[in-house]
């Protein structure tokens, strides 16, 4: 571009500039949805269903009126007389009414919605709603789903949201409503290859929720013709084009805000409490908030449960010539993201390695329990807990280093994925070098200490971005020389604010603190995909820098004219603009008061980035460009096994990731340690107990999450820097890479320790307990 500035000359990108929130974080200033100040609200709360499956016989709401504060109390029945069957939202399946129509689905569902004049005599109410049922057989259990009958619903029914789905529309009879079928080369042939050696296991990782911090909240709100949504969401475009299809809506007519997050890792994306707030405002002609309990959190999403049953196997010379998976993903009573994620999650299912023969089955299934939806990682953690703990032991069994043995395996850069897609910018050697060198891999290990067993392990982690996404973003630079960045990325604890004025700022050599972003707001941010996957930095982070970019070659040609010199004679510096013939200056301030001939002018630039994929075949799915670039990660861990308790201490935890470029090196360190604390939780404490599609744990006392003890004594963050071609600046995303590898590479260092495989998540003390005794019995 003419007048562009080296890369890096505008000294923002590769710095440690302090979070844009972190001051108003400390100081409790910051303002959360919840804490906005609003106009008068009713309250609402559901009254939720006690029955797995059942038929609504009739809902009796004479009580709950009866009730001092109650304005309304409204049923799926009523909403649906109104709206049809755009009830029924979802982003894969318009599948989930916001109360429930006919049937309920899982125990918790909302079946009736009270309005009242605060909190307490709207949950008063909600108790004194009387619902009669009839019920249905339920179906639990992610296996017997997939056989067949009872069917949790009677027809498939896709969104016009995903468009490859549709020919899924009307098919009856199933509870699988999404298949991924992975095909390369001959599986079975290459098993039978001479000496080699095979390893099979059936693994299970079990349902978890998110546990942010802040609890979902929506308000919404009539503004004469316009309905105004305020809520906790990751997707503030969708949930605009979501409302405006289920109230009939222009979408100028629906405005969507949201606040900074107090974290979401999924658990704020999509539908949510936006379509019955909306629904509620719209029809009831008052202003609602919809404030989720801790409890209703738990019902709200959970991460998918999944089987997965798998096999690998090496050659005689210690190459891995076939893998297959079996993926079963249990999605609850609502498809949500499931399909997406049953794909997104397949097409990596044998991991990391050159495997010219591989065979994957990954499907979404229906069962009777709260919907599960994305959760960071999308899915790939569970597949990962498979594959890693395969390669593991297949190296085990061989007699080989772990280690070695995943270095000779792994894909290189040019090598072509299973998938069928290159690999550009996916340093894995380079990641798991780094890991097994902070945590001494190759030096000895004191393996006893009394009771105390100590082990190592190490996994590495693949995964597709996104793709294809679209971000836009607006630059507004002020007279003064300060900035105003207009984006859709929603900040919900990863710094995307910082990182996103600090793109802007390299390209314009701004200092810290010039560049503001302005929080999400859809009549004013343009669109923006969506706040997850890892996508921001890479697809909003580009939009950024094009605009900048733009601003920058306005500035340029307002100098040229300024100082009467070719634009190619002038460039932009931290001190302003300069003509390298004429030595003649002048700073942003002045160009642009000299241009307009006023104080607190501005000028604004635009710019979108869009990117694509080619549609992996139905069959076989493969597809040359499934993705437009690949994150990896690595784990290691040095850890002790106490055999009187079962307890499992980690000592040391290396986490590694390929980000590319380090936008901000210390936000890039606090993700991978962020996400590898949140895998620790995974692998050693984190589920979801069911006890007849009843959750028995949806509660922070019983819900047990690591605390600052379980912590592991030792955290070695370590960026790895691989610049990615079409990048901004060469950055990629980081925020899922560690969490992917983090519970398989705990387990190996367990198996390392005491010489036990445990193909079932968590490795809770119990579970531990129980395999030792096994195994002292089976010794003796």
């Amino acid at each position: 571009m003419l007048g562009e500035s080296p890369a890096g000359a505008g000294g923002a990108v590769g710095e440690r500039w302090t979070r844009t929130d972190a001051r108003a974080k400390v100081r409790g200033e910051l303002l959360y949805a919840a804490d906005e100040p609003l106009r008068p609200c009713l309250d609402v709360v559901v009254h939720r269903s006690t029955r797995p499956h059942a038929l609504i016989d009739s809902i009796d709401t004479q009580q709950a009126l009866a009730v001092d504060g109650v304005v309304a109390v409204v049923t799926g029945a009523e909403l649906h007389a109104r709206f049809g069957d755009k009830l029924f939202t979802g982003p894969a399946f318009s599948d989930q009414p916001c109360l429930a129509v006919e049937r309920v689905r899982y125990i918790g569902e909302p079946v009736a919605a009270v309005l009242a004049r605060g909190l307490a005599p709207a949950r008063m109410a909600a108790d004194e709603v009387v619902v009669e049922y009839s019920e249905l057989d339920p179906v639990h259990d992610v296996d017997k789903a997939v056989a067949g009958a009872p069917f949790v619903h009677d027809v498939l029914r896709p969104s016009i949201v995903f468009g490859d789905l549709k020919h899924l529309r009307g098919k009856r009879d199933t509870n699988v409503n999404y298949e991924f079928n992975l095909r390369r080369g001959d599986v079975d042939e290459a098993a039978e290859t001479p000496d080699a050696t095979t390893v099979r296991e059936e693994f299970w990782c079990p349902p978890t929720h998110h546990v942010p911090i802040e609890l979902p909240f929506t308000a919404a709100w009539r503004d004469g013709d316009r309905l105004e949504i305020l809520s906790t969401t990751q997707t503030p475009s969708y949930v605009r084009q979501s409302v405006a299809d289920l109230l009939g809506l222009p979408l100028n007519k629906v405005r969507v805000r949201s606040a900074p997050l107090g974290g979401g890792f999924g658990a704020k994306m999509y539908d949510r409490l936006e379509p019955l707030a909306a629904v509620l405002a719209w029809t009831q002609r008052t202003a609602v908030r919809v404030t989720a309990s801790r409890e209703e959190a738990f019902l709200l999403t959970t991460r998918h449960g999944a089987a997965v049953t798998g096999s690998m196997t090496a050659d005689k010379d210690g190459r891995i010539v076939a893998a297959t998976a079996d993926v079963r993903y249990d999605t609850g009573a609502y498809a949500d993201v499931g399909p997406r994620i049953t794909a997104k999650s397949g097409m990596v299912a044998t991991g990391p390695y050159r495997i010219e023969n591989v065979s994957v089955r990954s499907r979404c299934v229906y069962t009777n329990k709260p919907s599960a939806g994305p959760f960071r990682g999308f899915g790939v953690p569970q597949v990962t807990w498979s594959h890693e703990s395969l390669v593991d032991e297949l190296a085990r069994v061989r007699g080989e280093d772990p280690a070695e043995f995943r270095r000779r395996n792994l894909l290189r850069e040019g090598d072509v994925a299973p998938v069928g897609t290159p690999m550009h910018s996916a340093d894995f050697v380079g990641c798991l070098d780094a890991v097994t060198e902070a945590i001494g891999w190759d030096t000895p290990l004191q393996r006893e200490e009394g009771r105390l067993r100590r082990g190592r392990g190490v996994a590495v982690g693949i995964k597709a971005v996104l793709t294809p996404t679209i971000s836009n973003a607006v630059l507004q630079l002020n007279q003064d020389a300060s900035a105003t960045l207009m984006i859709s990325t929603v900040d919900m604890g990863q710094g995307s604010d910082t990182i996103m004025a600090q793109i802007a700022a390299e390209a314009l050599c701004l200092g810290e603190g010039q560049v503001r972003v302005v929080a999400t707001d859809t009549d004013v941010t343009p669109y923006d995909t969506i706040t997850a996957g890892s996508r921001s930095t890479y697809h909003t982070g580009n939009a950024v820098r094009r605009a900048s970019e733009a601003m920058r070659d306005k500035l340029v040609d307002i100098a040229a004219e300024r100082f009467g010199v070719p634009v190619t004679d002038v460039k932009l510096t931290g001190d302003g603009l300069v003509s390298t013939q004429s030595q003649e200056r002048a700073s942003i301030s002045e160009l642009l008061h000299g241009h307009f001939g006023a104080r607190g002018t501005t000028l604004s630039t635009e710019a979108e980035f869009t990117t694509t994929w080619m549609p992996y075949d139905h069959e076989t799915g493969q597809s040359e460009k499934v993705t437009e670039h690949w994150f990896a990660g690595a784990i290691a861990v040095q850890l002790t096994v106490d055999t009187a308790t079962g307890r499992v201490h980690v000592e040391h935890l290396a986490a590694a990731g390929d980000v590319g470029r380090a936008i901000n090196p210390k936000l890039v360190e606090q993700q991978l340690t962020g996400a590898a604390i949140m895998g620790v939780g995974h692998a050693l404490f984190d589920r979801l107990v069911f006890d007849e599609g009843q959750i028995v744990n949806g509660t922070l006392l019983d819900y047990q999450l690591p605390s600052v003890l379980d912590v592991p004594d030792k955290i070695t963050p370590i960026i790895v820097e691989n610049p990615h071609r079409t990048g901004p600046y060469g950055a990629k995303g980081v925020g899922e890479t560690t969490i992917i590898p983090l519970a398989p590479a705990v387990a190996n260092a367990v198996r390392d320790a005491i010489g036990i495989r445990f193909p079932e998540l968590p490795l809770t003390p119990e579970r531990i307990l129980t395999a030792l005794a096994e195994q002292e019995e089976a010794g003796s």
